[in-house]
């Protein structure tokens, strides 16, 4: 699926959070959106699922105004996954996953959608907890579990906030690498905000820096994450390796800081200005 975000304004109250956005995202393209707290990811990520309204512009989703959409198919088009999702009733983690499907079934659900469902949980390794409670999972396990009810919509984008941050690391990498074989595989576009510099540049195709709600920068992760840009954005030095084609960003301090913290710099390897 093909996004185009045309000069997208949006405020909440007189905070005016963002200025005139024009980003197109390309189908099977996987974006991440970067910047510090405050920038306007979240708000953006949500101007496109149509969960807020914009001030002004507009989101097309393959060249369709998605205020033309009803929100049935806005759910067959969009995946979201949001940073936390809590229930307020007892619900297993299959029911959770099976919500998915409600934009192609009835509440009853078909036999194809149970096996659906079973395919997705057995992906995203979830087949021990299929049958606890969701609100008794741990903050990770629950976002693994928002990703498959997410998936089982079938959609062609997926639109993913901070989908590692209650992750350790090796579950970021595991679930990192279903994200890039799941847009690989069915062509699915996937849009995610990202705070790791480092999983931005090893899983995304493109790299999409908000700062004080306009575009900042947009390219390869060569091309955005450069010392000059993460010390304008984020008021932070840091070093800047390039190793098989990929950026790794290591703090050093924040900008203006004292020369005793700056003692505190690693060794440099190889850098990329």
């Amino acid at each position: 699926m093909r996004i185009d975000i045309e000069q997208l304004f949006f405020s909440y109250s007189d905070t005016e959070v963002l200025r005139g956005i024009d980003l197109q995202i390309e189908p099977s393209e996987i974006v991440s959106v970067i910047g510090p707290n405050g920038s306007g990811k979240s708000t953006l990520i949500k101007c496109v699922e149509r969960l807020i309204a914009p001030r002004a512009g507009r989101v097309l989703l393959d060249g369709v105004d998605s205020r033309k959409i009803s929100s049935k198919d806005i759910a067959k088009l969009l995946g979201y996954v949001p940073q936390s999702s809590a229930h307020v009733y007892s619900i297993t983690v299959f029911d959770t996953v099976m919500m998915g499907r409600r934009p192609h079934s009835s509440w009853r659900g078909s036999q194809d959608d149970i096996d659906k469902v079973a395919a997705i949980i057995d992906r995203l390794d979830l087949c021990d907890i299929a049958l606890k409670d969701y609100n008794c999972l741990s903050g990770g396990q629950q976002q693994r579990v928002l990703i498959a009810r997410s998936l089982a919509q079938e959609p062609k984008a997926l639109l993913l906030d901070e989908p590692t941050s209650a992750l350790d690391i090796a579950h970021q990498l595991e679930l990192m690498d279903i994200i890039q074989d799941l847009a690989e595989e069915r062509g699915i576009t996937v849009v995610m905000i990202l705070h790791d510099l480092n999983l931005a540049s090893r899983y995304t195709d493109r790299v999409v820096m908000l700062h004080q709600g306009i575009i900042w920068a947009d390219g390869s992760a060569m091309e955005v994450l450069t010392k000059n840009n993460i010390a304008e954005v984020y008021g932070i030095e840091a070093s800047i390796t390039a190793t098989d084609g990929k950026v790794s960003v290591q703090p050093i301090c924040r900008c203006g800081t004292s020369p005793r913290e700056r003692k505190r710099q690693p060794v440099k390897e190889k850098e990329v200005a």
